[in-house]
């Protein structure tokens, strides 16, 4: 796969994207959308050039995060939500239409095979065993890079929308609530933690904290991380939400992965 192929699989990409238009612009669910998975290929790009990849790989992991989110706009079209839970799963969706689309249809099956690969497994617990080198290396490479925009997309929230007084822009999570020992248990142990013990604002935040414990799988993504303050602003977030001391431990384990435990010591 060359930087050919990078423009011309972003230009059907584009021209697909244009399909959902309404008078020049895309509506505004779908415009988040869009710029989420332009600051995916650029998370992308830095991860790649971080980590050292060769030409083939760092093309292959952009074309993948390129096309990872490609069934959010038909999925809003067709069931008006983001809610995988009340429609269908974004990523198998994702696969299906990239797949028949036939964008990657100039690529190598191998190619191919792991561009199909990284957008089905991008949302997935884990990535399945036994892959090659080259389908493994594009799906964490799309995974870390989701999860360094889901970041910042927390972050322009809380910034944006009346969180303290408005519980639906958290999707009605009680916001002035202490977190589930449950969620604390699992970031302790390092286990991913399961959706349904999700109860409060600061179960939702210390996913995220979980993620940059034991979710995040290259060392660049976890430079990213700590250089964006990104454990920094959900440190001080989750004590605007409750008065617990495991949340400070918890945090401190995020900055031990992190190696930047002297710029986030306790506030």
């Amino acid at each position: 796969m060359t930087r050919d192929d990078i423009g011309r699989i972003s230009a059907l990409y584009d021209a697909y994207v244009d399909t959902f238009r309404t008078d020049g612009s895309l509506p505004d669910l779908m415009a988040l959308k869009r710029t989420h998975t332009d600051n995916v290929v650029a998370n992308a790009r830095a991860i790649a050039a971080g980590e050292g990849f060769d030409a083939r790989t760092a093309a292959v992991s952009e074309v993948a995060a390129l096309l990872h989110d490609t069934g959010r706009y038909e999925q809003l079209r067709r069931y008006n939500t983001f809610r995988d839970s009340d429609s269908v799963d974004h990523a198998v969706f994702s696969h299906d239409i990239v797949r028949d689309q036939g964008w990657l249809d100039g690529c190598s099956p191998v190619e191919r095979k792991a561009v199909l690969d990284a957008v089905l497994f991008h949302n997935r617990r884990d990535v399945p065993d036994g892959l090659d080198a080259l389908t493994l290396a594009a799906a964490h490479t799309v995974r870390d890079a989701d999860k360094l925009d889901i970041f910042r997309v927390l972050e322009e929230r809380v910034a944006t929308t009346d969180w303290r007084n408005d519980c639906a822009a958290f999707w009605n999570l009680p916001v002035k609530a202490a977190p589930n020992a449950a969620v604390l248990a699992a970031i302790r142990e390092q286990r991913p933690v399961d959706y349904q013990n999700i109860r409060t604002l600061a179960d939702f935040v210390l996913i995220q904290v979980g993620w940059m414990v034991s979710g995040l799988f290259y060392a660049t993504t976890r430079r990213l991380t700590a250089e964006r303050g990104h454990l920094e602003f959900r440190r001080r977030f989750l004590h605007e939400l409750a008065d617990d001391p495991a949340m400070d431990e918890l945090c401190d384990l995020a900055a031990e992965r992190l190696g930047n435990l002297q710029s986030t010591a306790r506030m």
